[in-house]
Parts: structure tokens; sequence; C-alpha cells
């Protein structure tokens, strides 16, 4: 009888903003197990979605008759989140996935990395005028980084509370890589660009010139960015543990146990800012669309620094390859090569992305610093 009564009362407690997180979280893993959209990161944001909308939850702290229960959600989003240790220790493990060798062998390619984090600086002006305060506006532009860890540890530096949009927005639109950028790409390019054939000439990159660089790096952003030195630090240790020849087992650990398992923890732990009150709101759809245009515009940046160095190079490159500088690793770099395939089943465009997809998550946590230096706190 005490269940029954149980039950009753919290189909009582539901309401229809909770019934619609429901159905959000149902879409996030649908897109995950049907679609096969990044499921390490949409299937745990979907369930933990649907976990905290359940009427009280005892996955968040609730306050019942004056006496607060924490729940497990929240201490996880407490202590691995709000103190940016998830996203630091996920750096680790990109880091570890990382080349640089490419980049190494042709460092020309760092400045498609910069040009891709143009729509950062215009979504930061554009959700000024709509008016999101500085530090919301800047939170919200880092979207365009494509980079969820930079995102999130930049929404809590400045402690916005539309952390929860800014996170889900920047992990759905890494996810929807293969559907957004390549009509961008097609309506900036002619057929006669994108079938341009570039060589490529391996060079010889030590194993010297491996392990200093991501020392060099790090030096070098602390100096320039010093609130980026963290995120970048972490990225470049994640790199200096593959490359340096004498941690093996535990590089491997890093790109796979430990990468895995942080984005798991990570996915559902966000739920945690998607309860339906905070997250069903106009707003939220404004940031939705904020970051969607940060996304664009970074994508277009690339392509069209490409398309100027063209005016004035006499060897021609294909502007396609500038749209992989967003930092969303590995996935951009293979957009673009699959649309070179597409044009011509004989140009191979891997890896020239793939160095500057590289790039392009150096330069999204450079690019994150700035703004944190730039925006006080």
């Amino acid at each position: 009888m005490d269940g029954l009564e149980s039950l009753f009362s919290n189909v009582l407690n539901l309401n229809i903003k909770q019934v619609v997180m429901w159905i959000i979280g149902g879409i996030l893993i649908y897109l995950a197990i049907r679609k096969k959209m990044e499921p390490t990161l949409l299937l745990p944001i979907g369930f933990g979605a649907i976990l905290v909308n359940l009427p009280l939850s005892g996955a968040i702290t609730q306050t019942t008759d004056g006496v607060v229960q924490e729940g497990p959600i929240s201490i996880l989003f407490n202590n691995g989140i709000a103190n940016e240790l998830f996203p630091l220790l996920l750096f680790v493990g990109i880091g570890a996935m990382i080349d640089f060798g490419p980049l190494l062998s042709n460092p020309k390619l760092m400045i498609f990395g910069a040009a891709a984090q143009f729509g950062i600086f215009f979504t930061l002006s554009m959700a000024s005028l709509f008016g999101f305060e500085l530090k919301d506006a800047a939170s919200i532009a880092i979207i365009g980084a494509a980079d969820g860890p930079t995102s999130i540890f930049v929404a809590n530096y400045f402690g916005t509370k539309y952390i929860g949009a800014i996170i889900v927005a920047a992990y759905s639109y890494m996810a929807l890589v293969p559907i957004v950028q390549p009509p961008v790409i097609k309506l900036l390019t002619t057929k006669k660009e994108r079938r341009i054939r570039m060589e490529y000439k391996a060079g010889n990159v030590s194993k010297t010139a491996k392990i200093i660089f991501p020392i060099f790096v790090t030096i070098l952003t602390g100096l320039v960015a010093p609130n980026a030195v963290a995120l970048i630090g972490f990225l470049m240790f994640g790199n200096l543990i593959r490359e340096c020849g004498v941690l093996d087992s535990l590089s491997k650990t890093a790109q796979s146990v430990l990468s895995n398992l942080i984005t798991l923890f990570l996915g559902i732990t966000i739920a945690e800012k998607m309860q339906a009150d905070a997250f069903l709101d106009p707003t939220t759809l404004l940031i939705l669309g904020l970051g969607l245009v940060a996304f664009i515009f970074d994508t277009a940046g690339g392509v069209l620094f490409a398309k100027l160095i063209n005016l004035f190079s006499k060897k021609k490159i294909n502007p396609m390859i500038g749209a992989a500088g967003i930092s969303a690793f590995p996935m951009s770099a293979r957009v673009v090569h699959k649309l070179g395939l597409e044009e011509d089943s004989a140009n191979f465009l891997l890896t020239h992305t793939i160095g500057i997809n590289v790039s392009g998550q150096i330069a999204s946590v450079i690019a994150g610093g700035l703004i944190l230096n730039l925006i006080a706190r």
C-alpha cells in the first residue's frame, strides 16, 4: 500500500517540463545508438537527462523538510566538473591520442587552426548584442571551439548560470560535425576548388622534436595566456606520455581506458545542469542557436582564410582543409578528407587535415585562455 501511495505521490509531482526532458534524453540516446553519433557522449548525456528529471530524483541533491540529501550526480558535478577535474583528466587522454608529427613537418598549418577560431569572437559580439552579460557571452561563444573540455572550463571559470545549455550545445555540435560542416564547406567553395590536389612531403620529425614540442607549447601558452596553462598543460602532458617512449602502457591506458571512462562520467554528470526548470527556457534555445552560429563561422573562417591565401599563392591549396581547423578531433579532419574523396577518389587530404585539426585543438585552448585573460572574472 505504501508503495502505491509513493507511486501516486511521484506522479502528482511530475510536470510537463520533466516529460519534455525525458523526450530530449530519448532523442539523444536514439542518436547515439541508432545514428552512432558520438555514443560515448550523447548516450550518457541522454540517460542523465532522464535520470535527473524523475520526480524527487535521488540522483540529485534534494531538500526535504529542511534536510539536505546529497545525490550522487550532484556530488560528481561538484567534485568533477565544478573544479574542472574531469575536463583536465580528459585532456590527458586526448593529448595521448594526438600525433603532432604532420603539424611539426609542416608548421605553417598552425595558421589555419588560428583562422578557424573566428567564430568564437564573432559570436561573443553577437551574444552581447542579444543582451547577455559579457561573462555569459564569452561562455556561450566558446561553444565555437568545438571543444567540450574548454567549454566546461571557461563556463565554470565565469560561473555562468547557462553552463548546462552550453555544455550540451558544445558536445552536441561536436557529434554533429558530419552534418553541420559539409553544407558550409560546399557553399563557400566551387567544385574546381574542392578537386584541388595537394602533395604531401613527409618531413623527418625527430623524436627529440616531438618531446620538446609539448614542453615548448606549455611554456609559451603560460607566458601568453596564463589562465589557459592548466588546459594546455594537461593536453601536452598527455602528448608527452605518448612521445617519451618509456610510458607506452600508460599512454595506451590514457588513450582508451582513461578517456572513455572520464567521457562517460562527464556525460552523465552534465545532467546536473539539465534539470527541467532551469534547462527548458527560451534562453536555452537562443544559446543553442548562437552555438551553431559560432560553429558555422569557425568552419567558414578556416575555409575563407584558405581561399585568401590562394589569391596570393602560385601553388594552390584545397580550401576545404581550412575547415579542419576547428577543435573537433579527429572528426573534422575525417569529414574534410571524405569530402575530398567524394570529389576526386584519388585526392587524399587526410595528412593535411590531421595536421590542421591538431593545430585547431591547440588554438581553441589558447583562444579560451585569451578570453579568460581579456574578461575580468
